[in-house]
């Protein structure tokens, strides 16, 4: 009989164990995390570390599934399935969310930095900036950290010495006005596409050529199609990380801690990896055959007058407040 009671404890202790695992197992938030990069690129690599960080400081509570290439949205349908719940986590341009925060669109106005430290003090100390991102929870999506992806740049079928080459050619970009009116401004012709069809469009000669931060020309290979990099540098494009509204507001407390420490941890990690990168990553692409053009940038600018009158036009008062903010950076901070 004792035997047989032992027996019994021992059983009734092992399914109570099978059920807490199966309980823990349940428990598990597994976060969807949605981006268009390669998976060679800098922004899959620190969405790699962010996840592991994310389990980490959870202690396995939260779990953080990555899907790169644009698997499950390209840029604009991935904030809105933030929106609904459908993803979880996203990070792309501060463009692709002036969609649903319109003011957004005044950090692509263009040359507003000159460097990675000065743009790193916008983004990180702008009072004006700040009052835009708390906007987020109201649209659906909450803003956690962010990352960087660099600047803006050429990749043409042929040379871009000044706007005057720009003029007649069909260039990609993305859906956003402030990108039309400045690309338009220096000569161009705008053709809207998912960075996922680029290379395929320039191959086909669809356009002429794309435009993107370094990082990105690399990790999709534009210079193949397109060979000519030039160095226009005319927006800097850093990449906020998001959270839909829906999954914050299911997380508790520690969890929410354990997201906003990981990213903002991985956050400092992509922005040293893409600035220690652009000249290798430049130096790999004229070894493989492109060739890298590095033009007086007046001109460029020059061209670009037209896209802050019109941003003036239609946001008034917020122009001359970023604006002054970045002139403010650019003189505390100049370029070396």
């Amino acid at each position: 009989m004792k035997r047989r009671h032992v027996v019994k404890q021992l059983a009734s202790a092992a399914l109570v164990a099978a059920a807490l695992a199966a309980g823990a197992a349940q428990a598990q938030t597994v976060l969807k995390f949605s981006h268009t990069d390669q998976p060679g690129g800098a922004r899959q690599a620190a969405a790699l570390i962010f996840a592991k960080s994310v389990e980490n400081y959870s202690q396995g509570r939260a779990k953080v599934q990555v899907y790169p290439a644009g698997q499950l949205a390209n840029d604009p349908k991935a904030v809105e399935q933030l929106q609904l719940g459908g993803i979880d986590l996203t990070v792309t341009g501060t463009g692709t969310y002036a969609t649903h925060i319109p003011t957004l669109n005044l950090m692509l106005m263009p040359y507003l930095v000159d460097t990675y430290d000065q743009g790193w003090k916008l983004y990180d100390d702008s009072a004006w900036l700040k009052k835009q991102f708390d906007q987020g929870p109201a649209k659906g999506f909450r803003f956690l950290a962010t990352w960087e992806a660099g600047f803006r740049s050429m990749t043409t079928k042929g040379p871009l010495n000044t706007p005057e080459d720009a003029k007649g050619k069909k260039l990609r970009t993305y859906p956003n006005e402030m990108q039309r009116w400045l690309l338009e401004a220096m000569g161009f012709t705008i053709q809207i596409l998912p960075v996922t069809e680029v290379y395929l469009a320039i191959q086909q000669n669809v356009v002429w050529g794309q435009e993107n931060p370094i990082d990105t020309i690399y990790a999709n290979k534009f210079y193949e199609v397109a060979p000519n990099v030039t160095l226009t540098q005319h927006v800097y494009s850093p990449i906020p990380l998001t959270i839909s509204e829906k999954t914050w507001q299911k997380l508790s407390p520690a969890d929410r801690e354990a997201v906003t420490k990981a990213a903002r941890e991985t956050a400092a990690w992509i922005r040293k990896e893409i600035r220690a990168n652009d000249e290798r990553q430049l130096a790999d692409m004229t070894a493989k055959g492109a060739k890298i053009a590095r033009p007086s940038l007046e001109p460029f600018r020059k061209s670009v007058q037209p896209a802050y009158a019109k941003a003036k036009e239609k946001y008034g008062p917020d122009v001359d407040q970023v604006l002054a903010e970045a002139a403010s950076i650019r003189k505390a901070m100049p370029a070396k």
